[in-house]
């Protein structure tokens, strides 16, 4: 039985960005991640070691939103795929990085990049 877990508005402040007070300063970003995957066998036996626990996806990915800076937002989608990809049971794995409050001289309601990666 295939299906989804969904993580939406994972916040948190990184130091990603091309520009030095990007860097310096931080600012928050969020991310939503969506894994397709096989959902069968923890339907039927209730025990969360048989799923994604999404507790401890948050905690990576938080992780790699407050590590090692990169550049650009592309960049950090794709460090986060990798994270989603790391259990063996993610089939597919779609990332969006919002960057809310990006150096950006007019009024938007949003800028973001969304990255998706299938192991088949």
């Amino acid at each position: 039985m295939n299906g989804r877990i969904s993580l939406r508005g994972l916040r948190a402040k990184g130091h990603h960005g091309v520009y030095d007070f990007e860097r310096a300063d931080g600012q928050d970003f969020v991310v939503d991640v969506v894994l397709e995957l096989d959902l069968s066998r923890a339907a039927v036996s209730d025990d969360v070691a048989d799923t994604v626990h999404y507790g401890e996806l948050a905690t990576a990915l938080v992780g790699v939103l407050t590590g090692e800076p990169v550049n650009l937002i592309e960049t950090l989608a794709d460090r986060l795929l990798t994270v989603c990809l790391a259990d063996e049971r993610v089939e597919t794995a779609e990332v969006t990085v919002h960057k809310p409050q990006a150096p950006i001289p007019h009024d938007f309601a949003d800028v973001a990049v969304t990255l998706r990666r299938s192991r088949l």
